[in-house]
This record gives structure tokens, sequence and C-alpha cells, in this order.
């Protein structure tokens, strides 16, 4: 049996008197599509940042690729192999679409972010320049290198985040409500395209999403936070059916058909 990529234990995240993550187990196979999700303020992004570094749990531990990684930078924990996206896209909005995906390579080059940026370096440039366009190919932004990133248009800022992410040759992807601000149309394609960096790439996947038709339908493993806490984990079909889940979610029919897996 495989053994867990991502194994949090007891994992714990206070604010003063705020108990933001409280006492959470969950572990994540590798070459799952696995979904965070939770009402607003369940502590969703808090335990996002707990696992990449931005935070420091008070308590417990997570084990990536069979090492610890609580209380490392982001910087040390991206180079074990985890990259994210976030709910507000970040990109560098000054800087070109090729621009921002070397930056996402800086922990990898030897020369260091801006060498190869600025021609200091230039076999090292060549080889991270071919790569990037190779990403820019993968996620359907070829040709718009030398575009700025901030005149892209709101779905392909989103894909270019994702590029920038892939950049750094993670094992494990955290996406932040990829389909945040996008219409059905557009969703359905991110849909697609995080199929894509599973099957395609081998990647292991674990989003936040707020889009129960996206999370039944393309999950293995779906994860249910509640003021804090884990209140179940299961199969798309058992958290569909999980009295705890349907309470949490109080006012929200779950089984409707937007919560439904395409056939």
């Amino acid at each position: 049996m495989d053994q867990p990529l991502l194994n949090v234990i007891d994992v714990t995240k206070q604010f003063g008197g705020l108990t933001a993550v409280n006492s959470i187990d969950l572990s994540i196979k590798p070459g799952l599509i696995a979904s965070l999700i939770g009402p607003n303020g369940a502590g969703k992004t808090t335990f996002f940042n707990c696992v990449t570094g931005f935070y420091t749990p008070n308590e417990g531990k997570i084990i990536f690729d069979d090492r610890p990684i609580q209380g490392m930078s982001t910087d040390k924990i991206a180079k074990r192999g985890i990259a994210r996206t976030y709910q507000n896209i970040r990109l560098f909005g000054d800087m070109t679409v090729l621009e921002n995906i070397l930056v996402g390579m800086h922990h990898r080059l030897t020369a260091g972010m801006w060498r190869p940026i600025l021609g200091l370096d230039r076999a090292e440039e060549a080889d991270a320049i071919t790569e990037a366009i190779r990403l820019l190919e993968f996620v359907g932004l070829e040709g718009q290198g030398d575009y700025m990133a901030a005149n892209l248009p709101y779905g392909m800022q989103r894909r270019l985040e994702i590029a920038r992410a892939l950049a750094s040759k993670p094992k494990l992807l955290l996406l932040d409500e990829p389909t945040a601000g996008m219409n059905p149309i557009e969703t359905d394609t991110m849909m697609a395209f995080i199929r894509q960096l599973r099957d395609e790439l081998g990647l292991t996947i674990f989003l936040i999403e707020h889009d129960m038709k996206l999370v039944m339908t393309i999950s293995d493993q779906v994860s249910v936070m509640d003021y804090g806490r884990k209140i179940a984990e299961g199969t798309p079909k058992e958290i569909q059916n999980d009295p705890t889940v349907i309470a949490a979610y109080l006012g929200t029919n779950i089984e409707d058909e937007e919560m439904e897996a395409e056939a």
C-alpha cells in the first residue's frame, strides 16, 4: 500500500485566543486529487498556510515525502516539492509572462533568481527559458511569453499562476480556490486542466474549492472542515450523504444538482 505523500498529524494553529486549526489529522496518497471544503471561516486557508510554511503550527507534525516539514521556511518547503497558488492571484503584474515563470524556478537555478533573467549565466538562462516556454505551451499560453502578466485575461492569469507553481517541479500542488471568479464554462475548462495536471504530470493535487460540482466530479478524496476541525472525510459520494457535513452547510442542499458528479 502506498505511503501518504502528505501526512498531517494533530496540527493546531492558534492566533491569540482563536484556534483556527484544531487538532487536524489528514493524509493524502500519491497521485490523488484531494479536496478540502467547508464553510467560509472554517480554517481551510490557514491549514494550507501551515502546510506550505507561511504559518508554523503551535502543535502537531507535518510529514511530506517521509520527512518532517513543520516550522520550515516557505522556500525550503518549496525545494522539498510543494507548490501552491492563491485564492487572490499573486502574479508580478509589471513583469512579463515568461519572467513570472522564471521567478518560479528561482530556488532551482544555481545562479539565483535574477542572474538568468539578466543574462549573467547564458547556459542556464537558455535552459530556463526553454523550460518556461514548454510550461507556457502546456498551460495554453503559447506565444504569450512577452505579454505583461497584468494584461492577461483573468482565466489566463490563473493558468499563469499554475505554470509558475509548476516551474518549481513540485510533487504536491496546492490550489486555493482555482475557479474563484470564473464563469461556468471557465470552471469546466479548469476542471479538465486539473485532471490533466494529475494525469500527464503525475502530480498529487490538493485543492480548496467552493464549487461543489467541481469537487464532487474530480476528487478522489474529500475532507471537510468546520470551525477549525475536520468533521468528515471520504469519497465524494460518502461526503454528499454525511449528515454531519449536511449540518455544517445548514441552509444549503448539498445533494442538489450542482453537487452531483457528472456521469
